[in-house]
């Protein structure tokens, strides 16, 4: 049922409980268009909030019917079963997602969200307002069929852990999830953690159980997710800004009329503007929402500059194995 006003040509459908029967496929009549979309959080969250402007937007520019239908709470899967569904242009058309989730099908993209990439948020817009990440999006079209329509993100990512972390003594051995591209293993590993790939939908209990002490997340998926009830400790490492690509299956895009293919481009990168200044507003504000409410405990690092020392060969590193070092480098140069 839709929860948000229907303009005069948008149908916008927010299905909210599990189990609704599958949407049907996009539809080759441009009088019948519906386009499929997926969210992992609630109607809260700021990726749906980007994702339903995206849709406004579409209906602005676009001179012609189409429905789209948002599935939230993880209703679809996980990251990683999205990036299944829009290689295969099955179930999912749209969604917000992590680089290093579609790192099987595109070994480069990755570098997108390296930790310690970027040096403040002025360094992050600059570079997600330019086309220098346009051979990235290149690569994981060809290799993928994924395509990338804009780029949101924002939030600050900080070690969240059941104990308090404080220094490089305290980090030394601990044992974190990272998500699945190797180079955020290899991060982690220089600054002396023992980082492992985990399902993102496996970690709350795998700190429940010990099997890993803590992981490393942003604001708000800590608050959304409650992961605060088992990692009560924050420390403020602000190793990554977060770049979310908004991506379309290539399948679904070369479908589409032309109109509504422009209409898609322009609404995506104008959803990411929007969606960029939302969440890096609103990851301050959940900090000290969680810290008021006594949910979780803000430390700084000591000496952070310290580690952005420590990681640079193992980022130098990593951008010569993909070729991609003149791209490091006008990354580094925004």
């Amino acid at each position: 049922m839709p929860i948000f006003d229907m303009t005069k040509k948008t149908v916008l459908s927010l299905a909210l409980a599990a189990g609704l029967c599958a949407v049907p496929a996009l539809s080759a009549h441009a009088e019948d268009l519906t386009l499929r979309g997926a969210s992992m959080f609630d109607e809260n969250h700021a990726f749906t909030k980007t994702m339903v402007k995206f849709a406004e937007l579409v209906d602005q520019n676009y001179d012609g019917d189409v429905t789209f239908d948002l599935r939230l709470n993880g209703e679809l899967g996980v990251e990683s079963d999205y990036v299944t569904f829009l290689q295969q242009g099955v179930a999912i058309d749209y969604t917000i997602m992590a680089p290093s989730n579609m790192a099987s099908f595109a070994p480069s993209i990755p570098l997108m969200d390296m930790p310690f990439l970027f040096r403040d948020l002025e360094h992050w817009n600059a570079v997600l307002s330019s086309d220098v990440l346009a051979p990235l999006e290149a690569e994981l079209l060809e290799k993928a069929d994924i395509k990338i329509i804009g780029y949101t993100g924002g939030g600050t990512r900080n070690l969240l852990s059941k104990g308090a972390i404080s220094n490089l003594a305290d980090l030394k051995g601990h044992k974190m999830r990272v998500m699945g591209a190797p180079i955020q293993a290899r991060i982690f590993e220089a600054l002396t953690a023992a980082p492992s790939a985990i399902a993102y939908n496996e970690v709350y209990n795998a700190i429940q159980s010990g099997v890993i002490a803590g992981f490393e997340n942003e604001a708000a998926s800590i608050q959304n997710l409650k992961f605060y009830e088992v990692a009560p400790n924050v420390t403020l490492t602000r190793h990554t800004i977060t770049v979310r690509p908004i991506v379309m299956s290539g399948k679904t895009f070369r479908k589409l009329p032309e109109a509504l293919q422009a209409a898609v481009m322009q609404a995506g990168a104008e959803a990411g503007a929007y969606g960029r200044e939302l969440e890096s507003r609103e990851d301050g504000v959940k900090l000290q929402e969680m810290v008021d409410a006594g949910q979780i405990k803000l430390q700084e690092f000591e000496n952070r500059d310290q580690l952005l020392e420590m990681v640079k060969p193992v980022q130098d590193a990593y951008a010569t194995e993909l070729g991609a070092t003149d791209l490091l480098t006008a990354i580094r140069a925004k």
